[in-house]
């Protein structure tokens, strides 16, 4: 996934994408892990992407609820997914996988 689909430049070793939507309360908390998280490693980009707004990549990606996290490396391959609000600990693990 690059930059065209994600609608923002891509992280040069990693990228957390986020799916979110408007009334979704995890979402707030997701992005500021997200976030920070991004903010900590060099070279990382934290991607929001409005679910409701992206309907053709929500299906394409499969994605089922909000707040659903892609952990992409460098290349934009998908190395982690997650659904749901996420530990800090547990994004900075995923992103092991892809750095």
């Amino acid at each position: 996934m690059g930059a065209a689909e994600l609608g923002a430049e891509p992280g040069r070793r990693a990228s957390l994408v986020q799916f979110s939507s408007a009334f979704c309360q995890p979402c707030r908390a997701t992005r500021r892990i997200l976030a920070e998280v991004a903010t900590m490693v060099e070279g990382v980009a934290h991607v929001e992407i409005d679910a409701e707004e992206r309907l053709d990549l929500v299906r394409a990606l499969g994605i089922e609820k909000t707040p659903t996290v892609l952990v992409l490396d460098a290349t934009g391959r998908i190395v982690r997914r997650a659904a749901g609000m996420p530990r800090k600990v547990d994004v900075i693990a995923a992103l092991g996988a892809a750095v």
